[in-house]
């Protein structure tokens, strides 16, 4: 089985009905466990299909272009793909991947916030035409290297709830976008949308309401500018979760159908990424160095020691970090925590510990401060919800290996896809059956080559 990142003839597993996630996990682990522990993703691509229905049940008739920079494996890509979803691209390289998949340029727009040059002429070539904007120097730029853009003007939302760094966005204000619109006009660039986002982590949906009819007043005033606007982009922030969809969709829906109802001509799409990714993978690591510290050297600030101190304390080395799969562990709190794998006793001991990543850097702290069982170099841990900002392009520092990628499917997802008709000769062929029993030989169970 071919699944690795770099290589693009990937495979993807059909699950029996008998055979679970938890098998492929058990089957990777005792195979790695042979033949060197390397750490490795299993990805349930049904997830995505599940997450496309969910979507369309709920936020239709909004399109999805899915942010490629959230997870841009070849198996989500090709699948996403051939359910009908656009891109969201933010490099020529992400251009390119969903042009290789045979994506047409209309359902490819290009949203990073500060283009290269280069990488405009690169879209200008393609046909990629919508991209994104908030600055007047972005749109000089825009309009000496691409004559056939077509500008969303990305204005800013207020978080008033979010995270002091949560605040620091692009966008622009509705007083500077007049001033946009005038360059736009001397420059002879076309203007055709608003975009905004609003952060995951804002809790307060009154900001969709704000943004809104934010971008009601810029469709408003490109009218006077001559400006023919037919598409608004709600962004992303969307978690995956199906209740914060419904709220989501409860909150913006009145006012779509006010502000740009359908006979408006006014397309309305959105940016969901980790929404069909985060809980489609699983990352399992493995312990490569294990040893005991001092409990105060644990705590975090300010915490209160409560312990005995007679009890162990430990820290754990993985063979992944934040240098890899635990990037965004940089910038963000870690959304998952682990779970052992092995098996052990309900009334086993738990002992304060602390996970690093491999490189011995002081940043590579994965996690600061947990409760685990003793463990022992060799174990195995398992990270959920690992499909979001994880798998991309990823550093190889100390020369550490990239985790392989396993793809997987149950033939009731399999089937739903044939039964709608979306799935193409081309993906067909990337697929192979996983019997129930799964605990085959090593020279004949599935694996990844490297």
């Amino acid at each position: 089985m071919k699944g690795f990142l770099e290589d693009a003839n990937y495979s993807i597993g059909l699950l029996d009905e008998g055979a679970t996630l938890a098998d492929v996990i058990d089957n990777c682990i005792y195979e790695h466990t042979h033949t060197g522990k390397r750490a490795f993703y299993v990805g349930d691509l049904g997830k995505l299909v599940k997450n496309n229905i969910q979507w369309q049940n709920v936020m239709a008739p909004i399109k999805p272009f899915y942010p490629v920079r959230c997870n841009s494996t070849p198996g989500v890509l090709e699948i996403l793909g051939t359910l009908g979803v656009g891109f969201a691209c933010s490099s020529k390289s992400e251009m390119a991947l969903v042009q290789d998949l045979g994506i047409s340029p209309e359902n490819i727009i290009y949203t990073n916030p500060c283009k290269q040059a280069s990488q405009i002429k690169y879209a200008a070539k393609a046909g990629i035409n919508i991209m994104t904007c908030d600055n007047d120097i972005e749109l000089k730029k825009i309009a000496r290297n691409h004559s056939n853009a077509k500008l969303l003007l990305h204005i800013a939302t207020e978080d008033i709830t979010a995270d002091e760094e949560m605040n620091m966005k692009f966008g622009t204000t509705l007083k500077n976008c007049r001033h946009l619109m005038e360059c736009a006009k001397e420059l002879g660039v076309q203007i055709v949308g608003v975009k905004f986002h609003v952060s995951g982590s804002c809790k307060e949906l009154q900001t969709y309401i704000h943004a809104i009819s934010d971008a009601r007043c810029v469709f408003d005033m490109a009218e006077e500018f001559g400006f023919k606007m037919n598409m608004l982009d709600i962004g992303g922030g969307f978690t995956g979760s199906e209740l914060q969809l419904e709220e989501v969709n409860r909150v913006i829906r009145p006012l779509l159908d006010v502000y740009f109802p359908k006979e408006s001509g006014v397309n309305v799409i959105a940016e969901p990424g980790c929404y069909y990714v985060s809980s489609a993978f699983t990352l399992a690591v493995n312990i490569i160095a294990k040893k005991t510290v001092e409990y105060d050297k644990l705590l975090p600030s300010g915490v209160e020691q409560t312990r005995n101190d007679d009890e162990p304390v430990f820290t754990y080395y993985i063979n992944d970090g934040v240098y890899g799969s635990f990037a965004t562990k940089l910038s963000e709190k870690l959304n998952t925590i682990p779970e052992v794998h092995k098996k052990y006793k309900e009334d086993e001991p738990l002992f304060a510990s602390s996970l690093w990543g491999p490189s011995c850097d002081e940043l590579d702290q994965v996690v600061e401060n947990c409760l685990l069982p003793e463990l022992s170099v060799g174990d195995w841990l398992i990270f959920d919800n690992m499909g979001s900002g994880t798998l991309g392009e990823q550093s190889t520092f100390n020369d550490y290996q990239r985790p392989l990628i396993y793809y997987m499917m149950s033939f009731s997802d399999w089937d739903e896809m044939q039964d709608a008709g979306i799935a193409s000769d081309t993906l067909m062929k990337n697929f192979f059956f996983v019997p129930s029993c799964i605990q085959l030989s090593p020279e004949d169970r599935f694996s990844t080559a490297a």
